[in-house]
């Protein structure tokens, strides 16, 4: 079963996934960990990324700072779709090929984590066997990524990015405002019901 786990910045998604993948048959594909290496000097999307953003977003080795890449891409709703119409059909091609490894494998649930995933019009909605979606008011978010040592320059700019994120109406809506733990149980609950159907 191919799990969709999605919601804004610090709903809670990354937790939620490796708790959830410390249960046998469990496997948790993180998109901005793979979309990390698309950016290196050598990845798919770094000379793309270049020329759309210029020479400004790289740092002295000649990699692209992401967090660079954030403060130029993130404010700017139409930069922001430049930068996903690159990365995300790689992120795509890279969860399908991921899903088939996983299969022949013989693992039971792949748990497919990314805040854009149900929102991208890159990402095809029947990837998922099952999509979740995480809620949690902004402040709960905003305390979630400030104890995750991220600056608060760039949590300013990830939520606001991201304030107009809403559930779509064919996920299943979890409230991640509660303990992690509680989320991770009703998660897989929601995961177990679609298994038995």
């Amino acid at each position: 079963m191919v799990v969709g786990i999605a919601g804004p910045a610090g709903s809670g998604k990354s937790t939620v996934c490796r708790l959830l993948s410390r249960r046998p048959g469990f496997v948790h594909l993180d998109c901005d960990e793979i979309a990390k290496g698309f950016y290196a000097p050598n990845g798919p999307a770094y000379r793309d990324v270049v020329r759309a953003f210029g020479p400004g977003i790289l740092a002295a080795d000649g990699s692209i700072d992401r967090r660079r890449l954030a403060e130029l891409a993130l404010p700017d709703p139409e930069k922001r779709e430049q930068l996903e119409a690159i990365v995300h059909p790689l992120v795509v091609r890279a969860i399908r090929e991921r899903i088939g490894k996983e299969r022949d494998r013989g693992a039971a649930v792949l748990l497919v984590e990314g805040a854009l995933l149900f929102h991208s019009p890159h990402v095809p909605r029947e990837l998922f066997d099952l999509a979740v979606w995480l809620e949690a008011p902004e402040e709960v978010r905003r305390r979630r990524l400030l104890s995750a040592g991220i600056p608060p320059e760039l949590v300013a700019l990830r939520l606001a990015a991201q304030r107009d994120l809403s559930p779509p109406p064919w996920a299943e809506v979890v409230d991640a405002s509660r303990p992690l733990d509680a989320v991770t149980r009703d998660v897989a609950g929601l995961i177990e019901k679609k298994g038995a159907r």
